[in-house]
């Protein structure tokens, strides 16, 4: 019944470490973009964005005033 020793003190820094670096690893994913790529990616949602405008009927107009 011999077990590892652990300081917690240092696993527990350890593991504040390791979620430092996952966020740090997601904020490059996130925001790491270079100026082209988020160029590029607000042209395409704008493009989408009128193709949809594009396709929506206008609605009817009403007769309350001719009858």
């Amino acid at each position: 019944m011999s077990g590892d020793v652990v300081n917690l003190r240092q696993a527990r820094k350890q593991k504040l470490r390791r979620a430092k670096e996952e966020a740090a690893d997601q904020n490059r994913i996130s925001f790491g973009r270079t100026k082209a790529e988020k160029t590029l990616t607000r042209s395409l949602n704008d493009m989408a964005s009128k193709k949809l405008d594009q396709g929506r009927r206008e609605p009817a107009p009403d007769r309350t005033e001719d009858e």
